[in-house]
């Protein structure tokens, strides 16, 4: 039996519901704390989104078709900044795709940071995997360029196709990240603060984090600290400290606070990767849970077909496409009281569920009303 075991929690979903099964049984007593700077920003940061245009280049045959016209008409710009004249109704190239290329960046990065940016396919390309992303400008929602991007392209995946008919992918090809791929070229302007107001705000905004975080200031300092709402902290420079060097002094003291935050019950879902997170508070209500799975399988055989001897018949290959459905019986789950999910995910990993179906379970429980958490869909 402990065999069996050990096999089942080696799958995928087994690894999945075994780090859910750790997260609810190890000990709660020493509960994680945070510095006050992780969880906040100060008033004077900003952050703003970049978007940019690019072709990357490189793919193994599974670039854009010769009907996407601006990839081949931004080819041809391209070639003709380098002093080559091409007409972009004549190329006829599959290892380039273009790409909208986003990130988002703040204030604290400064001219000649690096960072990560991701890229995404805009045309019929079939996957990225191998490319590289050509230096491509990126500009906020002003339309100012604050940085440029280029380098290798990771998806995390593959995608190999044999033929027309068979060929095998493992998790999503057409977006992808490129480490370190963005460099700051025109960095933000920080807002300049109040001499005498300092306002932290929290980066995922919770009024009992928000009055702990006001106390904790309070207890190391005295009277500083006040919560505004949820998401903002109100902290007063006392004249003893308003001088610059000791209101630098005092915000970096501030900033290496420990505090414990709430915790919101959220369960957050990639559908892309098949990847499941959730927070220890998940609750689900009494619920019957029945779920099947039905399979399509095609199989595409070439048959050749030989003309007679001395005939004037030419060999034909064609193909024979057999397709196959299997309807699995519906396996079903009934929670008669209110459980945690770890109560669920040893349920689910006894029924053999993969990553896919606990996605679908999930998500037909947010709608059913029994899944009491915060549903996020990436």
């Amino acid at each position: 039996m402990l065999e069996n075991l050990h096999a089942r929690l080696l799958t995928p979903c087994g690894l999945i519901i075994m780090l859910m099964i750790f997260a609810f049984f190890c000990p709660q007593a020493d509960a994680a704390k945070v510095r006050i700077k992780d969880l906040c920003t100060f008033q004077n940061k900003q952050e703003t989104d970049l978007i940019g245009y690019g072709l990357v280049i490189g793919l193994d045959g599974s670039g854009d078709g010769n009907g996407t016209q601006f990839t081949m008409q931004s080819l041809a710009n391209m070639m003709e900044r380098m002093g080559l004249q091409v007409e972009p109704n004549k190329l006829k190239v599959k290892n380039i795709a273009a790409v909208m290329v986003t990130a988002r960046i703040s204030s604290d990065l400064s001219e000649g940071t690096y960072f990560d940016v991701t890229v995404s396919s805009i045309g019929d390309a079939n996957s990225l995997q191998g490319g590289i992303l050509l230096i491509t400008q990126l500009a906020g929602p002003d339309g100012v360029v604050r940085a440029v991007a280029q380098g290798s392209v990771s998806i995390g995946g593959f995608n190999v196709q044999v033929d027309e008919g068979n060929k095998i992918v493992n998790n999503y090809t057409l977006v992808g990240r490129v480490p370190n791929g963005g460099k700051i070229s025109r960095p933000l302007q920080t807002v300049p603060g109040s001499d005498k107001v300092v306002l932290l705000t929290l980066s995922e905004p919770d009024i009992t984090t928000a009055q702990r975080v006001a106390s904790r200031i309070n207890l190391e300092y005295g009277d500083y600290a006040s919560p505004v709402d949820g998401g903002t902290i109100q902290v007063t420079i006392h004249d003893t400290i308003a001088e610059p060097t000791r209101r630098m002094r005092f915000l970096s003291d501030l900033g290496q606070l420990t505090v414990e935050p709430d915790q919101i019950a959220k369960v957050v879902i990639n559908e892309r990767t098949g990847t499941i997170v959730a927070g220890q508070n998940v609750i689900i209500e009494p619920v019957a849970i029945a779920h099947g799975t039905i399979t399509v399988s095609i199989d595409s055989r070439p048959v050749i077909s030989q003309p007679d001897g001395f005939s004037k018949g030419e060999t034909v290959v064609t193909k024979d496409t057999e397709v196959t459905v299997n309807a699995e019986k519906a396996r079903v789950i009934e929670l008669e009281s209110v459980v945690k999910l770890s109560d669920v995910a040893a349920a689910l990993n006894k029924i053999g569920a993969t990553p896919r179906d606990i996605v679908a379970i999930f998500q037909a429980l947010k709608q059913a009303g029994a899944l009491r958490s915060e549903l996020v869909i990436m």
